[in-house]
């Protein structure tokens, strides 16, 4: 599987997620495409930790590639505000990642690209 790390020569984390995914040779790379919060029928769930929580399944769900959450080597999030419950998000990532969740960044934008979604979660996967 994949190994995540923090080099020694790096600084301290400053929460709970990982500075370098290693991915070893033979890996097939998956780019997936930012995912929102929205249903099977396309609608979109309400509130920001809602709409957050409803992607992480979203991109876990790479089994039709053959993956599982653990193949993906990083994250980035983009918010419009910041989170009011951070346990709720912490609760996604644990859901989804276990051990943790890999490489990743969070960055708060002005928008997206609908009034409705406050949150987009884009991937970077590594399958067999």
């Amino acid at each position: 599987g994949l190994t995540f790390i923090d080099p020694a020569n790096a600084p301290a984390l400053v929460t709970g997620y990982w500075n370098l995914a290693i991915v070893p040779a033979g890996r097939r790379p998956l780019v997936l495409a930012g995912q929102v919060g929205n249903l099977m029928d396309g609608s979109i769930v309400e509130g920001l930790e809602a709409q957050y929580e409803q992607g992480f399944p979203t991109l876990g769900d790479v089994a039709s590639e053959g993956g599982v959450p653990d193949d993906i080597a990083r994250i980035t999030v983009f918010l419009i505000n910041k989170p009011t419950n951070r346990e709720l998000i912490q609760k996604a990532n644990k859901d989804t990642f276990p051990d943790g969740p890999p490489a990743m960044s969070w960055v708060y934008v002005a928008g997206l690209f609908r009034p409705d979604v406050k949150v987009e979660i884009e991937a970077i996967v590594a399958v067999e």
